[in-house]
């Protein structure tokens, strides 16, 4: 190299020597570590199937009992009915039979309050019925003015 204050050349010095490369490197770990972690993904996706299969298997059993339960209760509201109306035809001749001595599995028939409301009388007849308060009428401050009304388009 040429040195600015003389002409003469300077000989430049040994580089160092690069550092020994390490003989062990990080690839069997890396490789070591992706097989484990691809063997518990299959794991959870075989634990995953179980999970759904069994809840398919509930669910279909569930769906089996339900149908099975509304199945039973249209049945016995028919039973119901014919019951009830065996009874009206026969009760028409003689009053003789009250609501209360024709048994649990009859239902209550429905009414109306003074509302319009329909309910249940067996339900209600120990309640009081309340009546909703009358809505107060509009104050002079409720009353929109109809010039303040914005109108954009």
């Amino acid at each position: 190299m040429l040195s600015w204050t003389q002409d003469t050349l300077a000989i430049p010095q040994a580089l160092p020597a690069p550092p020994p490369k390490r003989k062990y490197s990080l690839l069997p770990i890396l490789i070591v570590l992706f097989l484990v972690s691809y063997g518990l993904m299959c794991l959870l996706a075989v634990e995953q199937d179980r999970t759904i299969s069994s809840q398919r298997w509930m669910i279909r059993s569930l769906l089996g009992d339900s149908s099975e339960l509304s199945s039973l209760k249209g049945k016995l509201i028919q039973q119901q009915r014919a019951n009830a109306q065996a009874q009206a035809k026969a009760g028409s001749g003689s009053q003789a039979q009250t609501p209360l001595t024709q048994g649990p599995l009859t239902q209550a028939p429905l009414t109306q309050d003074k509302t319009g409301v329909a309910a249940q009388s067996s339900r209600n007849a120990g309640k009081v019925q309340k009546t909703m308060p009358p809505k107060p009428p509009l104050g002079i401050s409720d009353i929109v003015d109809g010039r303040r009304i914005v109108k954009t388009i």
